[in-house]
């Protein structure tokens, strides 16, 4: 059984070094440089065992989409870890990651005022330094995705940045369609809310990221912009959900 962990561990460690690889080659095509982009390795339901490999080939940005598995992971692995918290979020869970996580570097899944506020007040109850946020959009329209719809993209942002002296407002995220891939028209139209939050806030499109691309597109989603990618399966292998009884 170890040996086999021992293998797997050392698939996610090559396979890390891989995606850094094609990460560099599509950031070189869109004119940039590879450390313009952030690379976020998404680690929802894997051991810890498997981050601390990943982390051992001196990966450092790590996501999780669940509270309840970032706030047990996340005392068991070094404090250098910057971790992003890249799932729906509910109110009632604001305190327990804030406190539970305190290397916790930005919260990428801000899809309303309501969270932006509890975040905000419970950041300045817990004494930390400005949080790093990013509004979610939902590009693709459906009703099963999270996220502000693009319309209403600038008052959050706004919001964020005007109302809520504890977060840091950093760009807009979004996760495309059902399948979790997404089209050049989701990556476009995060583009232009981005091209509208800037004018709003008269801010440059540099101080504004755009998180968009996953396993299955983050090359492309680098080549239209994109300056942070979350890749999950590609470095961790397919998810292992607990089976349904």
């Amino acid at each position: 059984m170890a040996t086999s962990a021992a293998a797997t561990d050392g698939v996610s460690a090559a396979a890390l070094r891989s995606v850094l690889q094609r990460v560099q080659l599509a950031a070189e095509r869109s004119g940039r440089g590879a450390q313009s982009i952030r690379v976020v390795a998404v680690s929802k339901t894997k051991p810890v065992s498997l981050i601390r490999q990943v982390y051992d080939a001196g990966h450092r940005r790590f996501g999780e989409n669940y509270v309840q598995e970032i706030v047990e992971k996340a005392p068991q692995l070094p404090e250098d870890i910057e971790w992003h918290f890249i799932g729906n979020l509910q109110s009632n869970k604001v305190k327990v990651l804030l406190t539970g996580v305190p290397n916790l570097a930005m919260v990428e899944s801000v899809d309303d005022q309501k969270i932006a506020n509890q975040l905000d007040r419970h950041v300045a109850s817990t004494g930390r330094k400005p949080l790093k946020v990013l509004v979610q959009v939902n590009t693709s329209g459906e009703t099963s995705k999270f996220g502000v719809e693009p319309p209403g993209v600038v008052e959050l942002a706004k919001h964020v940045s005007l109302e809520c002296p504890n977060l840091e407002f950093c760009g807009l995220m979004t996760i495309g369609m059902l399948d979790y891939t997404s089209t050049p028209e989701n990556f476009k139209t995060l583009a232009k809310c981005r091209s509208e939050v800037c004018k709003e806030l008269g801010i440059s499109e540099e101080q504004c990221e755009l998180s968009m691309g996953m396993s299955g597109d983050f090359e492309q989603a680098i080549e239209m912009g994109s300056t942070n990618v979350r890749v999950g399966s590609t470095i961790f292998g397919p998810r292992e959900y607990p089976k349904k009884s």
